[in-house]
């Protein structure tokens, strides 16, 4: 019997995730324009080794990026991505360097996007189960215009646990796509709360399942006492 808590969107995430795993990335919905192009500068050097220690994590993560997420790609090379830049919904400035402390599944995703908007909900119910003072799903739109469009799709489809963060400008997006990281939405990394990068996906994942569940929650539990 279908679990009524979960929507067909889900359900449909899952076999998505599982053609993910042979072909990584392919259901992306790739970005064609890119906004502006003023993207903000990434941290592309290891400031004082601050991420040093991200490189054992990522070898005790790459084993759990598998069946759901098995489109998740471990850091080749650990990295901090402090420097990206979106709003809150007060619209005040943020980077990840806020969510120090917090592992954190930075998603970028648009309304436009048809792979996006079935992932959302996935999203919601991760956040719902596995955020706290530790983890943090942090969800940002990238539409272009006024803050209305995501607005109403996040009140119509339920979405209420992820906080709505934005980025008009797309300049996280073009960030990512020059760190190598993005072609398409919805992309997805995980971070260590340290702000280290640990892994990386294009295309949508049912990351309420399992797997997914599993993986953050040993990110999460990666960064405790380091």
């Amino acid at each position: 019997m279908t679990d009524p808590g979960k929507p067909r969107s889900a359900l449909r995430l899952v076999a998505l995730a599982a053609l993910l795993g042979l072909i990584a990335g392919a259901a992306a919905v790739y970005v064609r324009q890119s906004g502006s192009g003023n993207a903000p500068e990434v941290a592309s050097q290891d400031d004082a080794g601050q991420c040093a220690a991200a490189a054992p994590k990522i070898a005790g993560l790459t084993p759990l990026m598998k069946g759901q997420v098995a489109a998740m790609a471990p850091a080749d090379r650990p990295r901090r991505l402090e420097g990206l830049t979106f709003k809150d919904s007060g619209g005040k400035d943020l980077t990840l360097a806020d969510f120090k402390g917090r592992a954190v599944l930075l998603n970028l995703w648009a309304t436009w996007c048809v792979p996006c908007r079935e992932e959302m909900p996935a999203l919601d119910r991760l956040e719902r189960a596995e955020g706290n003072d530790r983890f943090e799903v942090v969800a940002v739109n990238i539409d272009t215009g006024s803050d209305e469009k995501p607005k109403a799709f996040l009140s119509e489809t339920g979405v209420t646990a992820l906080k709505p963060y934005r980025d008009a400008s797309m300049g996280v997006f073009n960030a990512l796509k020059k760190e190598g990281l993005a072609f398409g939405l919805p992309v997805t990394v995980l971070l260590d709360d340290k702000g280290c990068l640990l892994s990386a996906m294009n295309g949508p994942a049912a990351w309420d399942g399992e797997e997914g569940r599993v993986l953050v929650r040993a990110a999460a539990l990666a960064g405790a006492g380091s």
